[in-house]
């Protein structure tokens, strides 16, 4: 499976310097973030950056790709002429990318066959995530304009640019740009909607389980509520990179408008933590045992039996995750907070299958996907309550609950160095607002590979 790489981007002309002055300090999370993104962006060195814009010229009922071999555009509209950009384009790419479209019946059209839609010219929501995203236009950039044709068709886009891109060998990334509910506060640009931080919190709770399919299932009163308007940017680049492990890197809603940052694929840090345990090497025996349990039930479905676990210094019960990786990309991560069998070897046994084959984000897996299966198991202590200062990422994981809301992010991630960061992970992954008022947890995990 080749390398991808995309990023969720806001688009918010404030956020830049030159047209908000000491103003865009306020989006600073979404800076840091970006800043973040342009350093894997670097990284990943893609020959060209394929954008998706919501404030493109757009047809109702078709895709607009831009063809053109220069594109330049500036934000003088918001005071700040001077902040200019001008990309080479991919022509072949676009050409490639029409051609694929119309196999899949999927109605698009070259900007350039529609001159009143001004082909080259870049708009903001282009050249603010691209000024901090890729300030030296290092990169060949093809824009892609949203369409009001389903939601699943724009899925279907992001599948073609993943193959167009495939067919002629072009390492590409894919930047979503778009930002939440615009119906925050009260002072919102778009008016007040309470449900407009329902929305965002279940966008970005998803996003951060990585499951960027379940975002066409978003009841559509909600997202009509909800004012957004980059739902449909998101939903492509979850086309185009459909198995990727993904990572929320910030979420603030300044000026009742929410601006989300994440990526996807390369540099993303999965939820399971640590990718070892393959099958051949010396691996745990708790390991050993998911790897069994995977395989009989993938092979014959069949549940093995447990066994005894004595000699192993490990609790009679515990909560457990069970991740599983191919690729170094996650396949599979279920677990349970406490346990819910008599015994650890029952709790790894049905955890490790139900990773498999039933986590939501995945197709159920498949017996030739088991011959390079990566597999790590996290064996949970007891939570413990705490205070934030009694958090700490590298030693303990965190449990967050308000209500009925619970969420939990296991302790030493590779990303996840401050307690904040953790905390604000979990509770989205709890479906609430970042900031909200939560209890806290705190537990510490012994992890076998």
């Amino acid at each position: 499976m080749h390398e991808v790489f995309g990023v969720i981007a806001p688009h918010p002309p404030i956020m830049v310097e030159s047209v908000g002055g000491a103003r865009s300090d306020i989006t600073s999370a979404s800076i840091s973030a970006l800043a973040h993104a342009r350093s894997l962006m670097e990284e990943f060195a893609p020959e060209t950056i394929v954008i998706m814009s919501p404030h493109a010229p757009a047809a109702r009922d078709a895709f607009i790709i831009d063809d053109s071999p220069e594109l330049s555009g500036s934000l003088a509209e918001f005071g700040a002429p001077q902040t200019s950009m001008t990309f080479t384009g991919d022509p072949e790419l676009a050409s490639v990318l029409l051609d694929m479209l119309a196999d899949r019946h999927v109605p698009a059209l070259s900007r350039d066959s529609i001159p009143s839609m001004h082909p080259g010219v870049l708009d903001h929501g282009v050249l603010v995530p691209m000024s901090f995203l890729d300030p030296a236009a290092s990169s060949r950039l093809l824009t892609i304009s949203v369409s009001y044709l389903p939601l699943e068709t724009h899925r279907v886009v992001g599948e073609v640019v993943a193959a167009a891109a495939a067919s002629l060998g072009r390492r590409v990334a894919f930047v979503a740009s778009g930002d939440c509910s615009h119906r925050l506060t009260p002072d919102a640009p778009a008016g007040f909607n309470e449900r407009g931080t329902e929305f965002d919190a279940i966008l970005t709770n998803l996003i951060a389980e990585g499951d960027l399919r379940a975002l066409l299932d978003i009841d559509e009163t909600l997202i009509d509520a909800a004012g957004e308007c980059g739902l449909r940017s998101f939903i492509t680049l979850g086309g185009f990179a459909p198995t990727s492990p993904t990572e929320v890197l910030s979420y603030e809603g300044p000026w009742g408008v929410g601006y989300l940052t994440a990526i996807v694929g390369h540099g993303a840090t999965p939820r399971s933590g640590m990718k070892q345990g393959m099958a051949g090497s010396a691996e745990h025996p708790l390991v050993t045992l998911a790897r069994e349990a995977i395989t009989a039930y993938v092979n014959h479905r069949t549940i093995v039996q447990a066994p005894s676990l004595a000699g192993l210094d490990l609790p009679g019960q515990a909560g457990a995750f069970v991740s599983l990786h191919r690729n170094d990309e996650l396949r599979g991560c279920i677990g349970t907070i406490m346990p819910t069998r008599d015994t650890l070897a029952e709790e790894v046994i049905r955890n490790a299958i139900e990773a498999a084959v039933n986590d939501p984000r995945f197709e159920e897996m498949t017996t030739d996907e088991l011959v390079d299966l990566y597999i790590n198991v996290d064996v949970l202590h007891a939570p413990e309550p705490a205070t934030f200062d009694e958090l700490n990422p590298a030693t303990y994981g965190v449990i967050v609950t308000s209500g009925r809301h619970r969420g939990l992010l296991l302790p030493d991630l590779e990303g996840v160095d401050t307690a904040q960061m953790q905390v604000d992970i979990a509770t989205r992954k709890a479906g609430l607002s970042v900031g909200s008022k939560v209890e806290l947890e705190r537990f510490k995990v012994d992890r076998y590979a």
